[in-house]
């Protein structure tokens, strides 16, 4: 069953998001209706994660190399500047790369919960492609974010804004949770992670 706000409030209250903005937030002075952001926060049936400003990392062409999950070579990533004008703080992603970044929200799933995160269609309608991902039941950390600019222009990631949205499914108990079996990318902190086997 898909979770709707009131369940998500009550998670929150219990720890499951960190920071917690209980209202879907669209402009920053909201009275004013001043300063657009992308929107954050609790929806009916979600949560609009943030972008941590913390860290961004581009993956970069370095002839002769080829990337292996099993041998991943940091260097094949660089850093982005975090650049900051009238619209807010703001990554630049390439035309046609792929990048990593991190959300400013610590989760701590329950047991009977598995969350799917999602691109926002805001984003979407520029090309900006955020990997579907799954967060398994009592998985705790910052979420590793992983984005795609298929798009023939360089594109603004704004931070501390929203970047994806997370769905919640309650199911049945599992047996092992991820916690359980000391899953690779658990506490993540809010840096990027990079790829483990």
């Amino acid at each position: 069953m898909l979770k709707c706000d009131r369940w998500i409030m009550e998670q929150a209250e219990l720890g499951m998001l960190k920071p917690f903005q209980s209202s879907l937030v669209r402009h920053l002075d909201s009275e004013l209706r001043e300063r657009p952001v992308l929107s954050f926060g609790c929806s009916s049936y979600g949560y609009d994660l943030r972008l941590s400003p913390k860290e961004f990392l581009i993956f970069r062409h370095i002839p002769g190399t080829v990337m292996n999950p099993k041998r991943f070579n940091p260097t094949n990533l660089e850093p982005t500047p975090l650049h900051e004008d009238g619209d807010g703080r703001y990554f630049i992603i390439p035309a046609h790369s792929y990048g990593l970044g991190v959300a400013l929200e610590s989760m701590k799933v329950p047991s009977d919960i598995t969350v799917i995160c999602l691109g926002k269609s805001t984003y979407a309608r520029l090309g900006i492609i955020v990997n579907t991902t799954p967060v398994e039941a009592c998985w705790e950390g910052h979420l590793t974010l992983e984005f795609s600019n298929s798009s023939g222009a360089d594109c603004r990631i704004y931070a501390n804004e929203g970047i994806c949205q997370l769905l919640f499914f309650e199911g049945e108990p599992c047996s092992i949770t991820y916690s359980d079996r000391q899953g690779k990318y658990q506490h993540q902190p809010e840096r990027v992670t990079l790829a483990k086997v």
